[in-house]
């Protein structure tokens, strides 16, 4: 789509100051890096988690671990249904500071937990529970932070100041595998696998208040006060359900594509090339790492063209390309450590125009009363089945069937889905928050 095919605005909403949109962007991408930060730390020190507090051989207890980080996911749902609909109706602001306490106070717990040595099978049960926690305050987290990022964004640039968000995403992520690396690389193996992986767990209380603090420190959307003051109501679940159903829909279909794909990538990355492709484990680090720092050198530059081209055909882009390109790029990610980089990162910059645009993308499809609950129980409802669940299945279908590829299948099947739900998505770049996307004509 060229820039004289977007859609006009209907409606101007209020648009913040330069200063106050600088620190919602810091605001809200905080909070997903520490979001994320949990992630990385959690996922590049699988090896070290399992043999502390879970029983067993090696690989069973790897394999507990990642079906433990699945198990977050599965109370996302529950985040949704309760975070949302209290975002809409009570302001974005509130809610995003108590989601990212939760989150940050159960990661800095995790650190904590007696290993299975000393308590047994209490151990694995704390971490469960934490997860489970993690999962509940995420389910609030993330669409709550895009609404609020979507909402201070102006109309025209709403694609750029978006992808912020996820460069949040990328760098907690990048800087939870960094420290989880450098601490490997300091303290050594023996080490690692006593205490030493607990320590980048301690760093998420402080990374949580600092997050904290920026979020109370702002007002609202100019949004949602608009809205507040017009004394618009949020819909019920069963309205919601009934009324937006399409849009939800759309965004399911969307994030099975797009979680499949970042969390086979970003979480499960490190465990395959160690356990199936034979690197180091410091080796299977960096991969991702200098994967994630090209990824985060261009999801601000396929923000501003999702602004100029339109959400759409970045996303259309980026399906294809993954679908054709994923099988041969892991064949390559086999061959030894520079291929495992080179191929690491051409995927990571197939899936950019996708993870640049999420949050200028799906808060669009929703109106204002139903912004926050309709994209949080969407996503968390489609992530919660497909995403976080994607290493342990990647893990269980090559087990099953002994083949290496069966994680790049998978990643096919999911951005077929992908396609399927992008050609009911209508254009959304350039229109007001006040448009209702569905109430048109449907995109071609």
């Amino acid at each position: 789509m060229t820039a004289s095919a977007i859609p006009a605005t209907a409606e101007i909403p209020a648009q913040a100051d330069k200063a106050t949109l600088r620190r919602a962007i810091a605001a809200s991408a905080l909070g997903n890096a520490t979001e994320w930060f949990d992630y990385g730390i959690y996922a590049y020190g699988v090896t070290y988690i399992s043999a502390a507090l879970f029983p067993g051989e090696v690989d069973d207890a790897v394999l507990f671990a990642l079906a433990t980080f699945a198990i977050s996911f599965l109370v996302r749902p529950l985040g949704g249904l309760f975070w949302g609909p209290l975002g809409d109706r009570l302001g974005r602001k509130a809610v995003l500071a108590l989601t990212i306490l939760l989150m940050s106070g159960a990661t800095l717990a995790v650190g904590l937990i007696p290993s299975y040595a000393q308590i047994g099978w209490a151990a694995p049960a704390l971490l469960i529970l934490l997860r489970m926690v993690q999962g509940f305050s995420t389910g609030g987290e993330y669409g709550g932070a895009a609404t609020f990022m979507a909402e201070y964004a102006p109309d025209a640039r709403r694609g750029f100041y978006g992808s912020f968000l996820e460069f949040g995403t990328l760098a907690g992520f990048s800087f939870g595998a960094a420290l989880m690396l450098g601490f490997s690389l300091l303290l050594g193996d023996a080490v690692m696998h006593d205490w030493g992986w607990r320590i980048p767990f301690l760093v998420a209380a402080p990374m949580g208040l600092i997050g904290m603090y920026l979020r109370s420190r702002m007002e609202d959307t100019p949004v949602f006060r608009e809205q507040a003051a017009e004394g618009s109501r949020s819909p019920s679940l069963s309205r919601l359900l009934r009324d937006h159903k399409r849009p939800m829909l759309v965004v399911g279909g969307l994030v099975v594509a797009l979680n499949v794909v970042n969390y086979t990538l970003l979480s499960y990355m490190p465990t395959y090339l160690q356990r199936r492709i034979g690197l180091s484990p410091d080796e299977a680090l960096v991969v991702p790492i200098i994967g994630m720092l090209f990824m985060m050198v261009f999801l601000p530059i396929a923000g501003h063209m999702s602004d100029r081209m339109g959400r759409r055909p970045m996303w259309r882009l980026s399906l294809i390309g993954l679908l054709v390109a994923v099988v041969p790029l892991y064949m390559l990610m086999a061959t030894g450590l520079v291929g495992a980089i080179i191929g690491f990162v051409l995927l990571g910059l197939l899936y950019v125009p996708q993870l640049a645009t999420i949050s200028a993308t799906f808060p669009a499809l929703f109106p204002t009363a139903a912004r926050f609950a309709g994209f949080a129980i969407a996503y968390n409802l489609s992530t919660s089945l497909f995403g976080g669940t994607a290493p342990a299945i990647g893990s269980a279908l090559i087990g099953t069937t002994g083949n290496e590829l069966m994680p790049a299948f998978y990643m096919m099947a999911a951005c077929i889905i992908g396609l399927i739900a992008l050609r009911f998505m209508p254009e959304t770049a350039g229109r007001s928050l006040y448009d209702d996307p569905f109430g048109g004509e449907r995109a071609a």
